[in-house]
């Protein structure tokens, strides 16, 4: 977004608070600057110079989760989202309190394999220290693997089709064995897997932090390594990827990987076709946690509890999505408000009787992980089902 547009959609809000009435921070804070309309406000008097960049506008604007539920709300047809993202990347020089984010985010994306392996060979020692300076909100299992490091076809006879996997940084460094479910059940329905080589972060963490110029140069390098293949679908495990190489690159750099899809979406009417047994699993309700990305962004609600519901739980209905309160860069500069948007969902599953919480985001994953309630990607009952069949 150019400053001419980001004026453009700043001066079309008409404060109408229609923005406000999905906006998971304002509905735990209920105060007008960390509301969607307040944020808008802000970065309006910020242009119009009626404010200057201070620690405190910045919380205000680094508060929002990103959630895009305010998107389809804005009875002006305001691009909420691509205008936080260009504000924050006005103030990301005077925002002092994420320059260690960024530093560090920096060092993991200009060589995330060497990365890993620093961190995998100091997670005794790196993780507890961060954890303690409350710099990370979590201390993350790494596993001995990441799913790849270069090119990978993984082929199949007979085969139906080809898909290639956006692996996606959380799914290849810390849940490779979801990307190694996603193969399986790719190649169990016939598909020719390829893992492609020159794939790197999708940019949605360097958006969240104000970094347009290397969000910008991510996306070229995703499209150059995913735009030239011949295939049927490119599919991710992570809502977040699929949204930003689907629908945010064409407003960063003019053009997207059309061909991305949710999983749900490529699978529910596959998997309809399959006959597949009742799980004799010991989870019996389980609850889908809708991933902000998936509802919000792709607009996939039904598809996945289709899928659920047809493998043979007894899913808890659950109609209002919330925010778990991962939402990437937000957890770790927001830990407090965090927590609290994870205390509330999670309480409000187990009050509806839940015993575990099926969810297809990896972020989300991570959150859940924190309380006491099991948590599954979706591809894992997936997986456990074809499985089952076979």
């Amino acid at each position: 977004m150019d400053y001419t547009q980001y004026l453009k959609d700043l001066s079309k809000c008409v404060r109408c608070g229609s923005c406000k009435a999905l906006c998971p921070v304002f509905d735990e804070e209920s105060i007008e600057p960390v509301g969607t309309r307040g944020r808008l406000a802000l970065l309006w008097a910020l242009a119009s110079e009626e404010i200057k960049p201070s620690s405190i506008l910045n919380d205000r604007v680094f508060s929002c989760t990103l959630c895009g539920a305010c998107y389809g709300q804005c009875p002006a047809g305001i691009d909420i989202k691509e205008v936080i993202y260009h504000g924050r990347h006005i103030l990301k020089k005077s925002d002092k309190k994420r320059k260690i984010i960024r530093f560090l985010t920096h060092i993991f994306l200009k060589n995330p394999a060497l990365s890993f392996r620093v961190m995998k060979a100091s997670r005794q020692t790196l993780f507890p220290y961060l954890l303690k300076k409350g710099i990370i909100p979590f201390n993350p299992d790494l596993p001995e693997y990441c799913l790849k490091e270069s090119l990978q076809v993984i082929s199949v006879s007979p085969k139906k089709g080809r898909v290639a996997v956006f692996t996606g940084c959380t799914v290849n460094f810390l849940y490779p064995h979801l990307g190694e479910a996603l193969i399986n059940v790719l190649n169990h329905l016939g598909y020719e897997v390829i893992l492609p080589a020159g794939e790197v972060c999708c940019g949605a963490p360097l958006r969240a932090l104000g970094l347009e110029e290397e969000a910008m140069a991510a996306a070229k390098k995703n499209l150059a390594a995913f735009g030239r293949l011949n295939v049927d679908a490119v599919l991710s495990l992570c809502p977040t990827c699929t949204l930003t190489i689907k629908k945010e690159y064409p407003k960063l750099v003019g053009e997207g990987i059309d061909r991305a899809e949710d999983i749900s979406s490529f699978f529910v009417d596959k998997l309809k076709s399959l006959k597949l047994p009742h799980l004799l699993s010991n989870i019996r309700k389980p609850v889908f946690h809708d991933p902000c990305h998936l509802k919000y962004g792709l607009g996939i609600s039904n598809e996945p509890r289709e899928i659920i519901k047809h493998i043979g739980y007894g899913l808890i209905e659950n109609d209002m999505a919330k925010c778990c309160g991962f939402a990437g860069i937000f957890c770790f500069s927001n830990q407090q408000l965090s927590e609290r948007l994870l205390k509330k969902c999670t309480e409000e599953y187990m009050n509806k009787g839940a015993d575990a919480i099926i969810t297809s985001c990896p972020g989300c994953m991570i959150q859940f992980s924190k309380t006491e309630m099991p948590v599954l990607h979706l591809i894992d009952i997936i997986e456990e089902a074809i499985l089952q069949k076979t």
